[in-house]
């Protein structure tokens, strides 16, 4: 393995590519820093270039360096000039050069070392420069074949007033630099290009309010997204996200977060305690099987489409998301099994899509819902409310439930009727609350749990869900 060459994290990945038999690659710890420095070490051309400004004589430089072994101690070798310049001060020339020899040879090891760094350095800065050079390069070649790229850098470099620049579908690759230099930027629209990264000159965007990098290639937004702190619309649906970076969380203007058609398979955890003024949130069509606790705090949420995900429950917190219109959780197939009673607190919603999933009963409580007008539960094995009364719609299906929990209540009372004249009046008012206590204990335990019904499949009591506000 070549000696010490994290050193030079550069050199040591471009001689791997060039050799990996003879070279190792950079350490871990060495490509984390590298590749965000370099993300277009991978391109081919840019690679070309780079292995071909590597010097014939390069292999036996590394042989030298790596016969020195390690470099002396620094204390080592201050401790050693100083025994040197006490020993010349107090013996003759000829017996001076006797007594330092051990600590010249310290020193001179000391130099060696210096001298052949010093070379490994300078290819190490070289490399760097050509690797801008062909990037630029690339830039120049593509910009001349787009003349509004061209356009939009030169009346940003002769300090024109630019707020507004739509550069979808340009087959860009690259975004240069230069763009964050047009500070008066207020909307960026790069959907449909080539693009595999965001350079973290974006976070110069102190005005963006509106940005658009749809339907590209990234696999990663940079932490510097986080700067912006005046954006409004975030659109990245249609690339290959894994995840978003917690940083995401302090775009606080944030309004509409699109982030549909990736691979995510989480949510940053405190991604809601930042949102907290997002209206909409599109995840559909990724990998997603939780929602973060922190959901439940982004008060203004007023639509949220989460279909075609992999989601297995949802939280009992979604019910402080009040201001909610739309919902769509359909299509999580076998892993959706019930939602929590708490979705009826949802009483602003207007639009709820249920279908495709496993989910067998409703919470009894859902005749609540008294502004919904669009619900679908297709292709769910429905056993309150039945599939035939499912099909008839919202109304049909809140008709049926609150008919439901009139019969409920009814035979609740009924039987603390009962009890009462059974065992006196006294004793019936004591089972009426230990009743009560009983029901509230059990609406309880039930909110603590996913689903809509009980652990059976069965309907539940009016305990289970509502019943508390009823009493």
């Amino acid at each position: 393995m070549d000696h010490d060459l994290d050193k030079f994290p550069l050199l040591s990945y471009v001689l791997h590519q060039l050799d990996s038999n003879l070279h190792a690659p950079p350490s871990m710890a060495a490509q984390q820093t590298l590749l965000p420095s370099f993300p277009l070490l991978s391109d081919p051309q840019v690679m070309s270039s780079l292995t071909q400004f590597i010097p014939t004589t390069i292999t036996q430089t590394l042989s030298v360096y790596n016969s020195l072994g390690s470099r002396p101690d620094p204390l080592a070798v201050s401790s050693a000039r100083s025994m040197i310049a006490q020993i010349m001060d107090s013996l003759s020339p000829e017996a001076a050069a006797k007594e330092t020899e051990l600590y010249t040879g310290i020193v001179r090891l000391d130099e060696v070392h210096d001298s052949y760094e010093k070379k490994l350095k300078d290819l190490e800065e070289e490399l760097s420069r050509v690797y801008a050079t062909e990037v630029e390069s690339m830039l120049r070649s593509g910009q001349e074949m787009n003349e509004e790229v061209v356009a939009v850098l030169k009346a940003a470099e002769s300090g024109g007033v630019v707020e507004r620049i739509d550069l979808s579908g340009q087959e860009l690759k690259l975004l240069p630099e230069a763009f964050g230099k047009i500070v008066g930027l207020v909307y960026l629209n790069l959907s449909r290009n080539d693009l595999t990264f965001i350079p973290d000159a974006v976070s110069k965007l102190k005005n963006l309010e509106e940005l658009d990098v749809s339907s590209n290639s990234l696999e990663s937004l940079p932490d510097s997204i986080g700067m912006l702190l005046n954006l409004r619309i975030l659109n990245v649906n249609g690339n290959n996200l894994t995840t978003l970076p917690e940083s995401i969380a302090h775009c606080r203007s944030l309004v509409e977060l699109d982030a549909s058609y990736n691979n995510l398979t989480s949510l940053p955890t405190n991604i809601g305690y930042g949102l907290q003024n997002l209206e909409k949130l599109s995840i559909q069509l990724n990998k997603l099987r939780y929602f973060p606790g922190s959901i439940s705090e982004m008060y203004n949420l007023k639509y949220l489409d989460a279909h075609m995900n992999e989601i297995h429950g949802i939280p009992n917190s979604i019910g402080r998301l009040t201001k909610l219109e739309f919902l769509n959780l359909s299509s999580n197939f076998n892993n959706l099994m019930g939602v929590p009673d708490t979705i009826t607190d949802l009483t602003n919603l207007r639009d709820l899509d249920l279908s495709n999933n496993q989910i067998q009963t409703i919470p009894d409580s859902f005749y609540r819902l008294r502004k919904l007008e669009k619900l679908n539960l297709d292709q769910n094995p429905l056993e309150i409310p039945s599939q035939e009364v499912a099909k008839q719609g919202a109304e049909a299906v809140r008709k049926f439930m609150r008919k439901r929990w009139d019969e409920i209540m009814a035979e609740q009372q009924q039987r603390i009727g009962v009890e009462a004249e059974r065992h006196g009046v006294e004793t019936g008012w004591v089972y009426w609350g230990t009743s009560m206590v009983t029901n509230l204990v059990s609406g309880m335990t039930q909110t603590i749990g996913l689903g809509g019904g009980s652990s059976d499949g069965k309907d539940k009591k009016p305990g289970d869900s509502y019943y508390y506000h009823q009493l």
